[in-house]
């Protein structure tokens, strides 16, 4: 009888630790649900703009922010509003706030102008959050969003390389599935 108690306990023992661990790994569904709500979260933060790029990934119940922004409260505004989503248990922090430099300002807003005034580039203007990204570091520019196609592509490219000042420019805009 003692024999058999042992067994029992060893069994549900294994169990409850095999239970344990399916809690502790997320199914698909709940990692899509994390990720939907992260994205939902990160583009309402108040301050978010053009010249901001904050990307994540998702591995398990852990959220890693990615990306560059110009204010130092959009990257612990960014870490505060995915901290809460349900099921997240860590939030590492990785985005780089962007250097205050009068002259990468100025670069900004001349690229903002070549890019979103050039006419085949204005549909890209409409909404409130704007698809291509500017980011400017140190008199280097980078790109970053979803256009729709490969001639807006190679086009904010072009207007953003005739930018008096710019050092260089590096296009990692991505083309939006059709």
């Amino acid at each position: 009888m003692k024999h058999r108690s042992y067994i029992l306990i060893a069994m549900l023992t294994v169990l409850a630790t095999g239970l344990a661990q399916e809690q502790r790994e997320p199914s698909a569904k709940a990692q899509e649900r994390i990720a939907k709500e992260a994205r939902h979260e990160l583009l309402m933060l108040p301050y978010y703009g053009v010249f901001d790029s904050i990307g994540f990934k998702v591995n398990g119940y852990d959220i890693t922010l990615l990306g560059q922004v110009t204010r130092p409260t959009i990257k612990s505004d960014a870490e505060n509003s995915v901290k809460h989503i349900e099921g997240v248990e860590k939030v590492d922090n990785q985005i780089e706030v962007l250097p205050p430099s009068s002259m990468d300002d100025r670069l900004r807003l001349a690229l903002f102008h070549a890019i979103y005034g050039y006419p085949s580039l204005e549909k890209y203007a409409l909404g409130v959050q704007k698809p291509i990204r500017i980011i400017v570091k140190n008199g280097h520019a980078t790109l970053e969003g979803v256009v729709d196609n490969k001639t807006d592509k190679n086009t904010a490219e072009i207007r953003a390389k005739s930018v008096p000042g710019v050092f260089s420019v590096t296009n990692n805009l991505r083309i939006a599935p059709a």
